[in-house]
């Protein structure tokens, strides 16, 4: 239902866009690059940018809270007697801009070429936080309240991994009670394609190291009686995965769901072109799972990934040796109902397991993020559905992400929430790379989106 004060609440967004674009540019020159201890500065003026915008729109309580690494943006709302409260969820960290050069335009003096506006952060994750304060403003300005009880969590480490974000919460779980968190940090599918995202997958990960001689050996003295521990890595790796792509460790999928035919039916009605995507990756065809969809492998099927492998000699020329240690890195990307520590124990048995004599191996593992889904069925999701259509003037598909926002399971894990992630993004808007970008129809359309989702939500949740 389309509130009755909905189009003088549109008016006011619509009338405001320009200024929109200049604060976002405003927040995209902070450089508040967590990765890098000399930006702590910048991390710390990004969050009181944060607050004082927050401010300016209206919030009742806006400050900055310390953590034991950077700090969180909060602000609050809580004058709705009897409505529902939400978290919305963002962070105003960044990635580096490396390779600075690959760059158009500064990554940190935004620019709109074509509609688009580039800068470090635009989509990722400033621009989408943005969008609800924008909208939170609205109301307050038009209406001089809000439908339904806000509460704003800004973090300034999730582009490092959130490190101290689980004892943040943990801390503050009173301050941050809430029925259902609302989070702006994914992409939709495509262009004119609105989605709202149901489940994010988990991540956990191994450093393997095979150790072979105490030092590197003279490989013609020694070639053919000890056994190389490059090529013992190799054969464990290639150990993982059977001919068809399935990772061959037993007990991997333990837990994983099955894809009902209707929802196996809408994966593959969704509009995507393989041998396109392979094309566009540079790779002759797309890999995995033979027997599964393409999307069906990105969004709901485990992987075990090789992220890194290295030893022996790298340098110019030849140098003949048996090298005494050979390491790789692995991270496996879980789905909903999988347990990260059942399976960091599953893949390091398997690796001891099938060690090649010869060598001595050690397994690290570390990691437990686990993977969030949130039924489509939901009040909230129905809710942000609903908003959606009318931001955007089209109802939206159901979609998977690939990828990891440690914060969701954090919040899944620690406060027992149900979450609603409502970004968009386009998928080429180049975040982590040069010439990050944030469509401005999108960040418009976002606006207008969360605008619509406060009332949907105080309809839906009470």
């Amino acid at each position: 239902m389309i509130a009755p004060h909905a189009d003088a609440l549109i008016a006011h967004v619509r009338s405001n866009r320009d200024r929109y674009v200049d604060e976002l540019k405003a927040w995209i020159a902070v450089p508040s690059i967590s990765a890098q201890p000399d930006h702590a500065a910048d991390v710390r003026r990004s969050a009181e940018h944060a607050v004082e915008r927050m401010r300016q729109a209206g919030l009742t309580k806006a400050e900055v809270l310390e953590t034991e690494g950077n700090p969180v943006a909060f602000g609050s709302w809580l004058k709705a007697k009897g409505a529902p409260t939400v978290l919305i969820y963002g962070h105003h960290d960044v990635q580096p801009a490396d390779p600075v050069e690959l760059w158009k335009s500064p990554p940190f003096e935004a620019a709109v070429r074509k509609g688009k506006l580039y800068g470090r952060g635009s989509v990722d994750d400033k621009g989408q936080c943005l969008m609800h304060i924008a909208a939170l403003e609205a109301h307050l300005s038009v209406n001089g309240k809000l439908p339904i009880n806000v509460k704003v969590v800004i973090e300034g480490e999730e582009e490092i991994g959130s490190p101290s974000f689980e004892a943040f919460l943990a801390r503050e779980r009173d301050r941050l009670t809430c029925d259902v968190v609302v989070v702006s940090d994914t992409a939709v599918f495509a262009e004119d394609v609105p989605s709202l995202t149901t489940s994010l997958r988990g991540l956990v990960g191994w450093e393997i190291t095979v150790h072979g001689p105490t030092s590197d050996l003279h490989s013609g003295y020694y070639g053919g009686i000890v056994k190389n521990p490059l090529e013992a890595l190799a054969q464990i790796l290639a150990s993982l995965k059977d001919a068809h792509g399935r990772v061959a460790v037993p007990g991997f999928y333990e837990g994983v769901r099955e894809l009902s035919p209707h929802e196996r039916a809408e994966v593959a009605g969704l509009p995507f072109d393989p041998a396109r995507e392979a094309h566009g990756l540079g790779v002759p065809e797309l890999a995995g799972e033979s027997t599964r969809l393409p999307l069906e492998r990105m969004w709901f099927r485990p992987t075990l990934e090789v992220n890194g492998m290295w030893g022996g000699y790298q340098g110019a020329g030849s140098k003949t040796i048996i090298p005494s240690f050979a390491t790789a890195k692995l991270t496996a990307r879980l789905v909903a109902h999988q347990d990260p520590e059942q399976v960091k124990h599953a893949v390091t048995t398997f690796v001891q397991r099938i060690a090649p004599k010869g060598v001595r191996v050690e397994v690290e593992s570390h990691g437990d993020v686990r993977a969030v889904a949130t039924s489509r069925d939901h009040p909230a999701v129905a809710a942000a559905a609903r908003a959606m259509q009318l931001g955007f003037g089209k109802a939206p598909v159901f979609i998977g992400t690939g990828g990891t926002i440690g914060p969701v399971s954090s919040f899944d894990r620690i406060l027992h929430l149900p979450q609603v992630l409502i970004g968009v993004g386009l998928p080429d808007d180049a975040i982590h790379a040069p010439n990050e970008k944030f469509d401005l129809s999108q960040f418009h359309g976002g606006i207008e989106t969360m605008t619509y989702l406060y009332d949907e939500l105080a309809t839906a949740l009470r």
